[in-house]
């Protein structure tokens, strides 16, 4: 689990991820995320709709295998960035290895990676 630190709080963060943030698109996934321009460490946030999962237990699995893989790869990541995870509903047909192995690529590819 991520630290607290490192967790987005509020749809006041989420909000201004969406309206001022640059967008990565992956194959089951989306990345938001905007540069705060400040030394603390980066947030995270994970979104999985009703519409992508229709049952919480899914939802929370999806969430939990990206936050697991931010966590693992959070010494490699740079500071001072609001980053929001928008899961697709392609997210279903991949096994939670290869979400895992697609977070950390795409983290590289956003350029969000040291």
């Amino acid at each position: 689990m991520l630290a607290k630190k490192h967790r987005l709080t509020g749809s006041k963060d989420y909000d201004r991820v969406q309206e001022e943030g640059k967008v990565f698109q992956s194959d089951n996934f989306g990345i938001a995320y905007f540069e705060r321009k400040d030394e603390l460490s980066s947030r995270y946030g994970f979104v999985v709709s009703t519409k992508v999962a229709k049952d919480a237990v899914d939802r929370n699995r999806f969430k939990r295998a990206m936050s697991e893989a931010v966590r693992m790869e959070s010494i490699n990541l740079k500071d001072g960035y609001d980053v929001v995870f928008l899961a697709k509903t392609s997210i279903y047909k991949i096994p939670t290895s290869e979400l895992m192995k697609e977070v950390k690529n795409s983290l590289k590819k956003a350029g969000l990676s040291k």
